[in-house]
């Protein structure tokens, strides 16, 4: 059964949090697994990030909108997203049929969308004030997850984020196979074994 991840990326988007994620996750595809797509899910045929740096988008926001797991990433103008309902009233996520993730101030998106409710949220030091403001308990951690939503904080923690998904979709053992492949060498297991650990921790905050 074919398993379709889409990121949604945004003008201003930050690279790191989109294309580390887009990465990790397309290293299921590239070892072999047919039934695997990642897509760059945009509401304009092309998007800009901070720095600078243009892509295509390979679909849009409804297409997304129907994907097994949605990963909401970051950018400087996420809080001009967040005031444009032509783009939030495309968004119908619902994590009772999908996965919903966020990194940093992709929470405050998924806050303003209704999808936290009462839950827990990651996010980054930027954007945290945003995401309290929309009525989320931020936690001071790198990653936290509860049912079929995950929120991460910081950049790096697109790992997390990825590793997650993989988890999910795909089972524990190519989650640990994804991460250990992009490891710093010499750092291999200490790595793999902290993010496994973030992955397999109980779904309550502390």
């Amino acid at each position: 059964m074919k398993r379709h991840i889409a990121i949604l990326t945004f003008d201003g988007f930050n690279e790191l949090d989109s294309l580390i994620a887009y990465g990790m996750l397309g290293r299921i595809a590239m070892l072999g697994d047919a039934d695997w797509k990642v897509s760059i899910a945009s509401p304009t045929p092309r998007v800009t990030s901070m720095n600078g740096l243009t892509i295509d988008a390979h679909i849009g926001l409804a297409e997304a909108c129907t994907a097994h797991a949605v990963l909401i990433g970051s950018g400087m103008k996420t809080r001009d997203v967040a005031n444009n309902a032509a783009i939030m009233s495309q968004l119908q996520l619902d994590p009772a049929r999908q996965l919903i993730a966020a990194q940093c101030s992709g929470t405050f998106l998924m806050a303003k969308l209704g999808l936290t409710k009462q839950m827990p949220a990651c996010t980054d030091n930027t954007s945290k004030p945003w995401v309290q403001a929309a009525g989320v308990n931020v936690l001071n951690q790198a990653f936290y997850a509860q049912g079929n939503m995950a929120t991460a904080g910081g950049c790096l923690s697109a790992q997390y984020v990825s590793g997650w998904l993989i988890s999910r979709l795909k089972g524990m053992d190519a989650a640990r196979e994804v991460l250990h492949y992009f490891a710093p060498v010499g750092e291999k297991e200490e790595y793999v074994n902290r993010a496994l650990g973030h992955l397999q921790q109980k779904e309550t905050a502390p």
